[in-house]
C-alpha cells in the first residue's frame, strides 16, 4: 500500500503544529510561574472590615457638585481672556 505524499505532508505538519503548541505552553507556563514568584494572594479582603463599620457613608464626604452654568461661565472667562473667575465650588451659586 503506497502512502500518498500530500497525505504524509500533512501528517508532519500536523505534529510539528502540534509540538509548537505543546512547546509554547509549556514556555508560557514557565513564564508566567517565574513572573509570579514571590506575588502571594492576600490573607483577606480589604473591603470586608469597612462593610461592617459605621464609616462607611464618610467616603463620599469629599464628592463636590458643580454646576452646568458655572462652568460654562468659567470656561468663556477663560477663553475671552477675563482673569476672574467664577468659582464652580459653591452651592447654589446659579440662583
Amino acid at each position: 500500500m503506497r502512502l500518498n505524499p500530500a497525505f504524509a505532508f500533512t501528517l508532519i505538519l500536523l505534529s510539528l503544529m502540534f509540538g509548537a503548541g505543546i512547546v509554547s505552553a509549556s514556555w508560557g507556563y514557565a513564564l508566567g510561574r517565574t513572573a509570579l514568584t514571590g506575588v502571594r494572594q492576600p490573607d483577606a479582603r480589604p473591603s470586608s472590615g469597612q462593610a461592617n463599620r459605621g464609616d462607611h457613608l464618610l467616603r463620599g464626604a469629599g464628592l463636590v457638585i458643580l454646576y452646568e452654568e458655572d462652568i460654562l461661565k468659567s470656561v468663556k472667562a477663560r477663553i475671552e481672556g477675563n482673569l476672574q473667575e467664577t468659582d464652580p465650588n459653591r452651592p447654589n451659586a446659579s440662583e
